[in-house]
């Protein structure tokens, strides 16, 4: 699957939450935990997931349309998430 975002929003994504869109390339999609985000409606399907960029867990969200993941945002998961990712 190619992975894709907008370097607008990638650039976005660095000042809010200090890390590239870029870096989605080195998610291991294997260790993947997501679900639909439905909190409103955003005219396509996104997901939220969890998943390692080496020892660290992250927070993903993204689009998959065909054959491309599309990443909307990439942040490091709170200590919430993680705990909530180790009992799934």
């Amino acid at each position: 699957m190619m992975i894709t975002y907008d370097v607008a929003k990638s650039a976005t994504n660095i000042t809010k939450h200090g890390i590239s869109l870029a870096e989605a390339t080195n998610i291991e999609w294997d260790t993947l935990w997501a679900f639909e985000d439905t909190r409103r409606n955003y005219g396509e399907v996104r997901i939220i997931g969890y998943a390692y960029i080496g020892l660290r867990l992250f927070n993903v969200v993204f689009v998959d349309r065909d054959e491309v993941r599309r990443i909307i945002s990439l942040r490091k998961a709170n200590n919430r998430e993680i705990k909530n990712y180790a009992e799934a």
